[in-house]
This record gives structure tokens, C-alpha cells and sequence, in this order.
């Protein structure tokens, strides 16, 4: 029984081990992609939803849901349903077990070439209610 118990603490331990092995491979690979990259530098700043993202990005819908679901699989971000509208925020889990990355990224996302661009169109789009989703947040359904 002893012998049992010891064999499946190690096998635990080796799951943990690959899985958290296979889990920065996933982070890496999504950030491999600068689109992504382009995608986590604005949400850092704030959740958005899938239509301000491609409206900053100036990327299809496709593209945007695409490239939003590999840093989710990634585990890099979260999302949530507010009405019919699905928002995505970086995930806590993301930045309490990656904190260095976290705070490399945060700090050099602005080197990327076309920050300046997003950044701008992030503020833009942040001023205007793209798809009406503000007014759903704020509780002003038109």
C-alpha cells in the first residue's frame, strides 16, 4: 500500500511537471505571432471586446476571435459574456504564475512597430461605443 502511494505522488508530480513544461510552450507559441502580441499590448490596459479589438487592430472578425482564442488556450487571457458581446482581460492566473514575463511584456510591448498606431486607435476606440457594448455594460441598452 505504502509502495502504491509513493508511485502515485510521483506520477502526480510528473503530470504537474509536463503539463506545466507544455503549458510554456503554449504561452511562447501564442506570442510567437505578433499579431497577438499586438492584441495583448492593448488589453493590459483595460478588458476589451472582440469588435474593439478589431477596430484597433484593424483586423477582420475572424482574425480578432482567431487570435483571441490562442492566448485564451494559451491561458494568457480570460473572457466573459456581457449580453451578446464577449470580453477578454489577461488572466490573473497568467500574470501571478508568469509575473516575470508579465512585467517584461507590460514593459516592451511599446518596442513593437506598430504600437503607436494601436495605441492611438485604442484611444479612439475607447472614446466611441463601436458595437453598442458600452451602453450594455453601463446598463443604457439602446
Amino acid at each position: 500500500m505504502a509502495l502504491l502511494n509513493i508511485i502515485n505522488m510521483r506520477l502526480s508530480a510528473y503530470t504537474h511537471i509536463k503539463q506545466g513544461g507544455r503549458l510554456m510552450v503554449d504561452i511562447f507559441k501564442a506570442f510567437a505571432e505578433e499579431t497577438r502580441l499586438r492584441i495583448f499590448a492593448q488589453i493590459i490596459k483595460g478588458d476589451m471586446c472582440v469588435c474593439e479589438v478589431e477596430d484597433c487592430l484593424k483586423i477582420t472578425q475572424s482574425n480578432a476571435s482567431r487570435h483571441l482564442n490562442a492566448l485564451k488556450k494559451a491561458g494568457i487571457l480570460d473572457s466573459y459574456k456581457l449580453a451578446q458581446w464577449t470580453y477578454y482581460k489577461v488572466s490573473a492566473n497568467f500574470m501571478e504564475n508568469n509575473k516575470d514575463l508579465y512585467n517584461y511584456l507590460v514593459l516592451n510591448v511599446n518596442r513593437l512597430k506598430t504600437y503607436d498606431v494601436d495605441n492611438e486607435n485604442y484611444g479612439k476606440c475607447k472614446t466611441i461605443d463601436i458595437c453598442s457594448c458600452k451602453s450594455v455594460s453601463e446598463g443604457k441598452i439602446k
